[in-house]
């Protein structure tokens, strides 16, 4: 029987957090928005294949204290779905991170965030090829009105400056890294049942392991790695922030809510991208940002709300 004069239980924020899927994938944008303007401000000083390595080893080995029980609990599990762990380890890890990082290196941000803003129609196209799962009319509306939003941020209101934009390899390279997470995001959803700390540490293990060779390739052709602050600060961010917090929060939120309905939170990356630009580097807040970031925001709240979802 419960004491009346007991007090209350202390809240558990953690708990809280991990069962609010908007709040979640709302931070892994956050993320995500700032690993892009580091990627480009360090394309020519740090390797981004040995980056991309040393981020998933250093992930993992944060992660491999709190998941060791979980992961000799689930090993059974994981191994009898290996060819699909593989996979997602390629898609979400090793290809998708290494390639991103290497094409900061042959384009420009706004490039990148232009393609990333492809994110949620690549995400319903493999979930439609592979399972069948359409977009629902709220979810279509929704995209359609978000990346509005994201197009008048990035193009500053002015729709014409699309013609100015030319593709190079390095758009290439980032699409085909964003075709790949999109791929793993729809193949989530065939995801063995195990606790979420052994499916990362599993998968940034494997996607590193993966990794390694083509590390000593990269500074086998004349590569090298400075410690020195900026590339220390670099890989600070990169393991703690985009890596160990962004796919935690991504895998949980995505297994809360689906892939159709996480995606649209794609579109939040570029609007966190142009407000670092006004807060860090004195860039002036306009008119657009301001109705970009309302469409943006009403295209989110539109597609990932319960009632879009498909039965």
């Amino acid at each position: 029987m419960t004491d009346p004069a007991a007090p209350p239980p202390a809240p558990d924020p953690v708990g809280w957090l991990n069962n609010q899927p908007y709040v979640l994938l709302t931070l892994t944008s956050l993320f995500w928005a700032g690993n892009i303007v580091l990627a480009r401000h360090v394309g020519n000083h740090v390797p981004p294949i040995t980056l991309s390595c040393i981020r998933w080893f250093a992930t993992f080995l944060i992660l491999l204290p709190f998941a060791w029980p979980h992961l000799k609990r689930d090993w059974p599990v994981l191994r009898a779905h290996l060819p699909l762990m593989a996979l997602l380890s390629v898609l979400g890890f090793a290809y998708n991170n290494a390639i991103s990082y290497w094409a900061m290196q042959y384009t420009e941000a706004l490039n990148a965030l232009l393609i990333q803003s492809a994110g949620p129609l690549f995400v319903a196209v493999w979930s439609l090829v592979l399972f069948g799962v359409r977009l629902t009319g709220a979810q279509l509306a929704g995209i359609a009105l978000s990346l509005a939003g994201v197009l008048i941020i990035i193009l500053r209101g002015d729709f014409s400056a699309l013609a100015g934009i030319s593709l190079n390899r390095g758009d290439l390279m980032f699409g085909s890294s964003l075709l790949a997470f999109a791929l793993y995001s729809a193949l989530l959803l065939r995801r063995p049942v195990t606790h979420q700390l052994s499916l990362i540490s599993f998968t940034t293990c494997c996607g590193a392991l993966m990794l390694v060779p083509f590390s000593v390739w990269e500074f086998s052709g004349g590569a090298t790695l400075k410690f020195d602050f900026l590339t220390m600060a670099t890989l600070g961010y990169s393991i703690i922030f985009p890596s160990t917090l962004a796919y935690l929060f991504f895998n949980r939120g995505l297994a809360l809510i689906g892939p159709n309905r996480a995606a649209p939170f794609f579109h939040l990356v570029p609007v966190f991208g142009s407000a670092m630009a006004i807060l860090l580097l004195g860039e002036q807040l306009r008119r657009f940002h301001l109705v970009g970031y309302a469409l943006v925001l009403a295209g989110v709240i539109i597609a990932s709300r319960r009632g879009s979802a498909r039965a």
